[in-house]
């Protein structure tokens, strides 16, 4: 067996007898399910509560507006003096909402006031904002002299129909599906490299550290010693995020089994009503699920295995540079942001750009650049991306793995054997001319 294949077996060995590593591949999933189950949780308890919000309308003609919901109630406090109903609000109510009498009633449009100590959501004073301005409106189209009932009547809200060319039907939201599909296998690639790059690193650190590095590269070279710390971690994820692929399916199977058996219990109380639900919703879904399955899933998926894989050892490479650079995982702080820039970088590019404009320059351009390409591009297949642009991704992508790592290597050899100073940017250019 090769010095390079040893190399892979002992750090794909050494990750995967782990503690950490064992109990973390297996109880991962289930903390995620966990965690799914209690956010879904706190939700429904949070839907629950009411606000109790006091008005106190001098006006008179704007309290009848405001309409209790199942998440808002409303009280008339009109009749009481000002002072009076702001103390009883101020005790009982989260808040109250102040409208004064004007000469003009024009001038309501910036009277209102909403009194409370905590602070409303965005969604609340839209409503309230919606309800006056709903309400002088009105009062503008009488003074005005025109019917506001026929005007209301009169008006249409429009339900777009979406076909394409070929004359299939089209639905909405589906654009959002395409980002979200993609944007979970780029966010994957960006969690791998963050976490496992990270292991690389501290493998090196370790060590360098432990002065082991001086024995083994007494019989190894330092490329083919970093590259067996790339390929065996790089397996060592692989096999974890298959397990976690499994245990996923297993859950979900099974959670879905648990929810057909509450969905059977509760159509025995109201089977008509269910029916007819199904059938208002099942064309709609077959017709999403039909557009996913359109999708060229073979594509994404056989690019994100290529992705995954140059993305990895392309800044696999940096991290064991940085690691055989530093003495401590404390020093390595200053090199690691100009990594994770670009890896951020991608994401916002991906959901600002691509969702709105997929084939446009600007997201073009960062799927072909190398550090943001694994995230960028992921994200635009859904959408449909020429052969020979992904073609040249690719292309690019490994042409500059290997070029980094030519470059990491130079790093790496003289990194691991300096200890006691903390090597700068100017030094570690050094590094690259020796």
């Amino acid at each position: 067996m090769g010095i390079l294949a040893l190399i892979i077996k002992r750090e794909f060995i050494a990750k995967v007898r782990n503690k950490s590593f064992i109990v973390m591949t297996f109880l991962s999933p289930l903390l995620i399910v966990g965690m799914s189950f209690l956010i879904g949780y706190l939700a429904n308890m949070n839907a629950g509560e009411v606000k109790k919000i006091a008005i106190h309308d001098e006006t008179g003609t704007f309290k009848k507006d405001f309409k209790n919901s199942k998440e808002t109630t409303y009280t008339d406090l009109s009749a009481l003096p000002f002072k009076a109903a702001k103390d009883t609000a101020s005790k009982s109510y989260e808040g109250l909402i102040y409208i004064p009498k004007v000469a003009n009633p024009k001038e309501l449009a910036t009277k209102v006031e909403y009194i409370s100590d905590d602070s409303p959501s965005m969604e609340f004073i839209m409503e309230m904002e919606d309800v006056i301005n709903h309400q002088l409106t009105q009062n503008n189209l009488k003074a005005l002299g025109f019917d506001s009932v026929k005007i209301d009547s009169a008006q249409v809200k429009s339900d777009i129909h979406l076909s394409k060319f070929s004359g299939e039907n089209s639905l909405k939201g589906l654009n959002e599906i395409k980002i979200g599909i993609g944007s979970a296998f780029g966010y994957l690639i960006m969690m791998f490299i963050i976490i496992y790059g990270n292991f690389v690193m501290r493998s090196v650190i370790e060590e360098k550290t432990n002065r082991i590095i001086e024995i083994i590269i007494s019989s190894v070279k330092p490329y083919q010693l970093m590259m067996g710390k790339i390929i065996g971690n790089s397996l060592a994820g692989i096999l974890q995020f298959a397990i976690w692929a499994i245990v996923g399916v297993v859950l979900l199977v099974g959670v879905s089994s648990f929810f057909g058996v509450q969905a059977g219990a509760a159509s025995s109380v109201d089977p008509e009503m269910i029916n007819a639900a199904k059938q208002e919703l099942g064309g709609t879904i077959q017709m999403y699920l039909h557009e996913i399955w359109n999708l060229p899933i073979g594509t994404l998926i056989t690019c994100f295995i290529i992705y995954f894989i140059g993305g990895y050892f392309l800044y696999s490479s940096l991290y064991a540079a940085i690691g055989a650079a530093v003495d401590s995982e404390t020093d390595s702080q200053q090199f690691l942001l100009p990594i994770i820039m670009p890896l951020m970088l991608g994401v916002y590019v991906g959901f600002f750009t691509v969702m709105d404009d997929p084939h446009g320059t600007v997201a073009t351009v960062f799927s072909m650049i190398p550090f943001t390409s694994p995230i960028v591009m992921l994200m635009r297949i859904p959408f449909g991306v020429p052969l020979w642009q992904i073609v040249l991704s690719i292309v690019l992508l490994f042409g500059t793995f290997f070029g980094v790592v030519w470059f990491a290597s130079k790093i790496y050899r003289v990194g691991i054997l300096m200890y006691g100073k903390k090597p700068t940017w100017k030094e570690m250019y050094k590094w690259l001319k020796y």
